[in-house]
C-alpha cells in the first residue's frame, strides 16, 4: 500500500477521539465514527464531549483545517483504527460484541490492502478473531494472499495513556504493535510514526494483547497489596500512608497508594481477561482483583460505623465520583458503587455528592431519592460524616476548617 492518507477511527471515546485528533493534527484525513449523534455533532462543531486537557485545542484546530470530521457511518479508508469498548460479561469473559459490530461496519468498505488496527484492550487471540471475523464477512479477501485474493493487514496496538495526560502520552510513550503478519505490524508502525515520538516495539498480535493486560495487572496487584495494608493498618491502629511512605524509602520497594477500590476501564477490567484465558494458572492475579473489588464494601462498613456514632438521620457528604483525580470519567468507578450502596441501604440518611467534574449524577444513582448532587462546601457544611473518595485538586485545596466537628473518612490520605 502507498502511504496512508485517509484513516477512519471507529469509536470516539476517551481513546478514539484523541487518536483521531492527533492523526488529523499531523495532516492526515481522518473520519471519526461514533454511534452517538450528539457526540458526532459536537465534534463537527470542534467541541469535545468529555474532559481531557488540551484535547479541545487539537479537535478544534483539526476540524477548522478540514482534516477531522465525525460521522455515524463507516466510510471507505486506507486504514481503520478500532477504539471501541471491551467490557466483560457476568462470568468475567470479554464481551467482543462492540468489536464485531465495528467490523461489520467496516467490511462493506474493504477492497483489499487496507490496514485494520485494534486499539481496544482485549484478551489474547482477539485480534486474530477480528481478522477471521472480517474474512468470514468478506471471503473474497484474505490475510495471506492465498489464492491470489487481495490481502487485509490486521494488527493490535494497545493504548498506554493516562487519563488527564492523554495528549502528552499519545506522543511521548513507547508503543507496542503486534501484527497478524509481520507486514501488518510494519504498516502499523509507519502509521503511528506520524505522531509517536516514543520507541515502537514490534511483535505478534497475541503478545501485544498480553503485554497491555500484564502492565495493568501488575499495577492491580500492587494496589491490592496497598489496599490490604490499609485494612490491616486500620485494625492495628497504624497510619497506612506513613507506613507506605517509610517503606518506600527502601531502594527496591515502590508500594502504590491505597484507595476506595480500583476503577477505570483498564485496571479494573484487564486482569479478568488474563484470568479468563488461564483460570487455573492466574491465582495471584485473581486474588488481587478480588481484594480490590472488596475494598468498596470495607469503605461502606466504615461509613455505617460512623453513622452509628453520628446518630439516626445523619447526613453523609461523599466527595468525588470519578475513578481518578481531576477527570470526569466514571467508568468502573468504585466511588459510584459506594454511593449507590449507601443510598440503597441507608434510607434514613441523606447522601450529598460533590463531584466538580460532572454536571449530573450518573444513571445508576438517579433513582435514589436520598442521593443528590450539590456544591462542595454546601455538602460538607450539611454533613455529619465527610467521606473523601477521590483526590481531586478541589478537595486537596479545601479550607480544612470546614471539617471541624465532622467525622472524616479519608480514603485517599490527602487530609492527614
Amino acid at each position: 500500500m502507498n502511504t496512508i492518507e485517509k484513516v477512519a477511527v471507529i469509536g470516539l471515546g476517551y481513546i478514539g477521539l484523541p487518536t483521531a485528533a492527533i492523526l488529523a493534527t499531523n495532516g492526515l484525513d481522518v473520519v471519526g465514527v461514533d454511534i452517538k449523534q450528539d457526540n458526532v455533532d459536537a465534534i463537527n462543531r470542534g467541541e469535545v464531549p468529555f474532559v481531557e486537557p488540551d484535547l479541545n485545542i487539537h479537535v478544534a484546530g483539526a476540524v477548522s483545517q478540514g482534516n477531522l470530521r465525525a460521522a455515524t457511518r463507516t466510510p471507505s479508508a486506507q486504514a481503520y483504527i478500532l477504539a471501541v469498548p471491551t467490557p466483560f460479561n457476568e462470568d468475567k469473559t470479554a464481551d467482543l460484541s462492540y468489536i464485531e459490530a465495528a467490523a461489520t461496519g467496516i467490511a462493506p468498505q474493504l477492497v483489499g490492502g487496507e490496514l485494520i488496527i485494534l486499539e481496544s484492550t482485549s484478551p489474547p487471540g482477539t485480534t486474530r478473531h477480528l481478522a477471521e471475523f472480517l474474512i468470514a464477512l468478506r471471503p473474497d479477501l484474505s490475510l495471506t494472499g492465498d489464492g491470489g485474493k487481495p490481502v487485509l493487514h490486521v494488527a493490535h496496538c494497545p493504548e498506554r495513556v493516562l487519563p488527564g495526560r492523554v495528549m502528552i502520552e499519545l506522543v511521548t510513550n513507547d508503543r507496542i504493535i503486534g501484527g497478524i503478519t509481520p507486514e501488518a505490524a510494519e504498516m502499523a508502525r509507519k502509521l503511528y510514526n506520524v505522531f509517536c515520538q516514543g520507541e515502537i516495539h514490534l511483535t505478534d498480535a497475541a503478545t501485544a494483547e498480553m503485554a497491555k493486560l500484564v502492565e495493568n495487572s501488575y499495577r492491580d496487584v500492587n494496589i491490592a497489596f496497598a489496599n490490604e495494608l490499609s485494612v490491616i493498618s486500620e485494625k492495628v491502629g497504624i497510619d497506612v500512608w506513613e507506613l507506605i511512605e517509610l517503606a518506600n524509602h527502601h531502594p527496591r520497594v515502590n508500594i502504590l497508594q491505597p484507595g476506595p477500590g480500583v476503577g477505570g476501564h483498564c485496571i479494573a477490567v484487564d486482569p479478568w481477561f488474563i484470568v479468563s484465558a488461564a483460570p487455573e494458572e492466574s491465582q495471584l492475579i485473581r486474588q488481587a482483583r478480588m481484594t480490590n473489588d472488596a475494598k468498596p464494601g470495607w469503605v461502606v462498613s466504615r461509613v455505617r460505623d460512623a453513622l452509628e456514632q453520628a446518630g439516626t438521620g445523619a447526613t453523609v457528604a461523599a466527595l468525588g465520583l470519578a475513578f481518578k483525580a481531576n477527570i470526569d470519567d466514571l467508568r468502573e468507578s468504585p466511588s459510584v458503587g459506594i454511593v449507590k450502596e449507601l443510598g440503597t441501604a441507608l434510607h434514613g440518611s441523606r447522601i450529598l455528592v460533590a463531584e466538580p467534574h460532572v454536571a449530573e449524577l450518573p444513571g445508576s444513582l438517579l433513582n435514589l431519592r436520598n442521593v443528590e448532587l450539590t456544591e462542595i462546601e454546601l455538602a460538607i457544611k450539611s454533613a455529619d460524616v465527610v467521606l473523601l473518595l477521590v483526590d481531586h485538586d478541589d478537595f486537596r485545596e479545601l479550607d480544612r476548617s470546614l471539617l471541624d466537628g465532622k467525622i472524616v473518612i479519608d480514603t485517599r490520605g490527602i487530609w492527614r
